[in-house]
């Protein structure tokens, strides 16, 4: 990115991940996704660099810091391997986040230390098999007891569960109340009565595992809950609006990497006498591509600079997850389709990059939720 829309110190965040990225991250990346591995050498020497204390107060052991500078992290960790971004996220946009945005201070003292050290994994439970674009339709219940809860239920699809030890759970006390239901709670993975049921055969980014969480009458403490029925999805909104800046970051590594090893490729392969390069046709590809990806660069930084200047930034943020996501995957599969059959054939990253661009359009709020987001947002606004 151009050095006039960073600043000194975001510039030397960036060049010091984008270098351990590159040299650390990328050469592993083709391992774990074949293996479907958890990366715990790259969540070990992300954490060693300080990088999970992001946003988080220097008292939790954070190395506080701002949603631009997070931003940059994860489109730097992106390029190298998506999955480990997508870990990332999960772990410090969405767990991490709602403790620091929304946890008492007791909670935030005894949780915060161990997952900013890198010690404990965190995952965020929100999606059911019964309710995916509509969260409020969850039908996890929690039921209110003595010194604190019981819940039932199940979430699909959960990031991190495998691994994590902390578990931020939306549950709600009436299913038919929906919305004004929800709770959000700390609940810890080895608590009697979670089993938790690996998901296998992902598409893509594989090396971030998923996972069904089941729940029967599992006992948390009533110290652990974060939100009640009054602000909880509430404040599940708004940590995943917040995140969305950090999956639209993600599309513009992705993006970036396809573009890097397309643009690579027709300098150094060799047709009809000539580089791929000189063909015009090449040419208009690789001058869409690298000007969509550097529009939806700055998509993210726009919606990253309003949530640290406290400004609106929904609509900016669902704008740059919803362009960024479709850039990733047009990047992924222009670069594809410039090296032809060895674009298909898994030592080639490229297919890899293929693989993990879709899943940008899906997590998180859907190409379509993010239109009808950032439509109602325009609606309110207009005279």
């Amino acid at each position: 990115m151009s050095e006039i829309f960073l600043n000194e110190e975001e510039l030397m965040l960036q060049n010091t991940v984008q270098e351990f990225s590159l040299s650390k991250i990328a050469p592993r990346a083709s391992h774990f996704d074949q293996n479907e591995k958890f990366p715990s050498e790259n969540f070990h020497d992300i954490a060693t660099l300080g990088l999970l204390g992001l946003e988080i107060s220097p008292k939790y052991g954070g190395s506080g810091g701002t949603a631009r500078q997070q931003s940059i992290v994860v489109e730097q960790l992106a390029r190298a391997c998506a999955a480990t971004s997508t870990i990332y996220i999960a772990h410090l946009s969405l767990c991490c986040r709602f403790i620091s945005m929304y946890g008492s201070e007791n909670q935030k003292k005894e949780i915060l230390p161990g997952l900013v050290s890198g010690s404990n994994v965190g995952a965020f439970a929100l999606t059911e098999s019964v309710s995916g674009s509509d969260a409020a339709g969850m039908i996890t219940t929690l039921r209110p007891q003595k010194n604190g809860f019981i819940i039932n239920g199940s979430k699909t699809y959960i990031t991190n569960a495998v691994e994590a030890s902390t578990i931020v759970v939306m549950a709600t006390i009436d299913p038919k109340l929906r919305s004004k239901g929800v709770n959000a709670l700390i609940v810890d993975s080895k608590s009697p009565g979670i089993t938790i049921n690996p998901i296998h055969g992902k598409m893509g980014i594989r090396a971030s595992s998923i996972a069904e969480i089941v729940f029967e009458n599992v006992f948390v403490p009533k110290e652990n809950l974060i939100s009640n029925e009054s602000n909880g999805f509430k404040d599940t909104m708004n940590v995943l609006n917040a995140s969305r800046i950090s999956i639209a970051a993600q599309c513009v590594g992705i993006a970036q990497s396809a573009y890097d090893a397309a643009l690579d490729y027709t300098q150094n392969r060799k047709a009809f006498g000539q580089n791929l390069s000189e063909f015009q046709g090449i040419q208009w590809k690789l001058a869409d591509i690298a000007t969509e990806i550097e529009a939806a660069r700055l998509l993210t930084l726009e919606a990253a600079s309003l949530r640290d200047s406290k400004k609106p930034f929904i609509k900016q943020a669902s704008m740059a997850k919803l362009f960024g996501s479709r850039i990733a995957v047009k990047s992924a599969n222009t670069a594809l389709q410039i090296h032809g059959g060895l674009g298909y054939i898994s030592p080639t990253p490229v297919e890899r990059y293929y693989r993990d661009a879709k899943i940008t359009e899906i997590y998180e709020g859907s190409s379509e939720i993010q239109k009808l987001i950032i439509a109602r947002n325009i609606l309110s606004t207009a005279k």
